[in-house]
């Protein structure tokens, strides 16, 4: 049976299509006397105002029409919930059907969370919706379980990250057609991939945002975010508006789920507070899983329904560890990195109430230690720590092969839901810089504002021209990954690609059934760049790992158990233990045991 969409019925924002042909226009714009919508080559018409600032009017109009609103100065603005521009931004909104396109895989309804392997990535840089599904079933083939891509809502210019987008229902027309991406996500549950997008509710893009024309309510002027002014969740438009989009891409697209972007620039609690539960009820058939960012480190924000959150801590802490960078927000990890890791490890954050030296002083986090492992996402790169780079560099140009690959290991071996980003998978060395398409001031702004970020790290005081212009044409093209046919790879690739394929066969049919249940027995440093981790997993079993991240050896207090079931030695193929109680450089050792394997050190979570 197809799926009904959530909430049609009651939904404010947005044209709403009805079973006898006609549309009913909606648009929230208290600061108007009147306001007329455009029908395109057809007519003009005036709306009914009615209360608390909403004019609407039903007409008889087909899919695929062109149309906007006029305000009262004459100035024509898109539906700010538009679901489809018929170009830029400022352009005119499209009708859409939302049953338009016809689903083909109806029976999908989500895979578990404990089985998700992300892997995130920018739409416009696999050349929109239809590059992203060409390369998913090699994506599927590495053991791929979910993808996450970067903002697609419309924005400003040909090519943007996506955190400036405007019209936050239409999906960018530099990418595809509304049914290009369902066709997109089709194919992935097809393939048993789950697919997931990342929004953005804390504020607009700079460029093509026209609520402030006519809805200056939307706003606060009192508070404001690093982007401007903040939105006002006060208000019930406001809540409405982002609860319906959300509702929008998880319904109408079936995206499996969200991650929200920056949440703690967020100031309505309350709101946030009920997004879950909300959700979940209008999907009751549907696995529904809600990631989110959150600088604060709120560990309560997961005991109230989020899945799980962006693991900031586990990825800083393991950046310092193999390259051995302590500046800006690294240097609250510099102290103790092992230390650091070990308890992101056991307990997902390493900072519960601590004082940040980054943040001048101030406490930073709550208590997370009650949550399961997986309630955390970890990765060794992603967009922010790529891109907000000046130079844009992944891992392999900032430590040793051997040291990733410890790491790698680590990450794709822990309970922790593991992230990959886009090229990842093949150890690509193509930047990530931030770039946008903007022109004139706005440009300008954007170029210096990018450039004097970089001021607070020594390499760049006096290089500021070594950070790419983000509105270069040559800024965007660069970030595009060269993908090798085969035959084209070479050793070092090869063994960097042969061992993530090892690693996540390993996850799936030996780790994955047992991830349904975990729980931490103890983590800990053995070592100024080592950890030890061990969780017992739902069938009573322990997974147990040592990785030595450092290029020198550390000595630890016991060798893998003669009944251990190996899972996997050494990242480099290297013999883990010259002598009893040593571990080898740039190492990592995972095994499973019926039994905690260090009894006295035993310290159940």
């Amino acid at each position: 049976m197809d799926q009904v969409l959530p909430m049609t019925a009651n939904t404010r924002f947005g044209p709403r299509l009805s079973e006898n042909g006609e549309t009913t226009f909606r648009l929230f714009a208290p600061d108007c006397a009147s306001i007329d919508v455009e029908l395109m080559g057809t007519a003009r018409v005036p709306m009914l105002k009615g209360a608390e600032g909403w004019f609407e009017v039903s007409l008889a109009c087909e899919p695929g029409l062109s149309y906007a609103f006029i305000l009262p100065d004459g100035t024509r603005v898109p539906d700010p919930a538009s679901r489809e521009q018929s170009g830029e931004v400022e352009g005119a909104s499209v009708l859409t059907h939302p049953k338009s396109y016809t689903w083909r895989e109806t029976g999908w309804r989500g895979r578990p969370w404990h089985e998700m392997v992300f892997y995130e990535l920018h739409v416009g840089l696999f050349d929109g919706f239809r590059g992203v599904m060409q390369r998913l079933p090699e994506l599927a083939s590495y053991g791929i379980t979910a993808i996450e891509l970067m903002p697609i809502a419309d924005f400003e210019g040909r090519h943007n990250w996506g955190y400036d987008g405007v019209l936050l229902f239409a999906p960018d027309r530099a990418y595809g057609t509304p049914d290009e991406l369902k066709r997109l996500i089709d194919c992935a549950h097809a393939l048993h991939m789950s697919v997931f997008l990342d929004v953005v509710y804390n504020h607009f893009g700079p460029s093509g945002n026209f609520l402030s024309n006519f809805a200056r309510s939307f706003f606060r002027e009192d508070l404001h975010t690093p982007w401007g002014v903040a939105l006002d969740f006060r208000r019930a438009e406001v809540r409405d508006f982002y609860t319906e989009n959300a509702l929008h891409w998880l319904g109408d697209y079936r995206f499996d789920g969200l991650r929200f972007d920056a949440i703690h620039t967020i100031e309505d609690a309350g709101w946030l507070d009920e997004l879950p539960q909300l959700l979940r009820a209008a999907l009751p058939d549907r696995e529904v899983h809600l990631v989110i960012e959150n600088d604060r480190n709120d560990a309560t924000m997961m005991d109230k329904g989020f899945s799980a959150q962006w693991n900031d801590d586990w990825h800083h802490a393991m950046h310092v560890l193999i390259t051995g960078e302590r500046e800006a927000y690294y240097l609250d990890y510099a102290k103790a990195p092992a230390q650091l890791l070990a308890r992101a490890l056991g307990e997902g954050f390493a900072y519960q109430g601590e004082a940040s030296l980054h943040r001048n002083g101030a406490a930073r986090g709550t208590p997370s230690a009650h949550l399961p492992p997986q309630a955390f996402i970890a990765f060794l790169q992603n967009h922010d720590q790529i891109g907000n780079r000046a130079r844009g560099e992944r891992l392999n140009q900032l430590t040793t092969a051997a040291q990733l690959a410890a790491a790698l290991s680590l990450l794709l071996l822990s309970p922790q839901i593991p992230m990959l980003f886009m090229g990842e998978e093949i150890n690509s060395t193509a930047p990530f810089y931030f770039f946008s398409d903007y022109m004139g001031e706005l440009a300008e702004a954007v170029r210096n504002g990018r450039r004097q970020e970089f001021a607070r790290f020594s390499a760049f005081i006096d290089l500021a021209d070594l950070v790419p212009d983000p509105n270069a044409p040559m800024t965007f093209e660069a970030c595009r990954i060269k993908w090798p046919s085969i035959g084209e790879q070479d050793a070092a690739t090869l063994r960097y690609t042969d061992l993530l394929r090892s690693l996540l066969v390993l996850r799936h049919r030996v780790l994955m059934p047992r991830f349904a249940s975990v729980r931490t027995v103890v983590t800990e440093a053995v070592g100024e760049n080592a950890v030890y981790a061990e969780w017992r997993l739902g069938d009573d079993s322990h997974l147990c790992i040592y990785a030595n991240l450092g290029m020198s050896e550390t000595s630890v207090a016991m060798g893998l158990p003669p009944d251990a079931l190996l899972l996997m030695e050494s990242a480099t193929g290297a013999a883990l233990f010259a002598r009893e109680g040593v571990l080898m450089p740039a190492s990592t050792l995972a095994w499973l045991n019926n039994q905690t394997s260090m009894p006295s050190r035993r310290r159940l979570r």
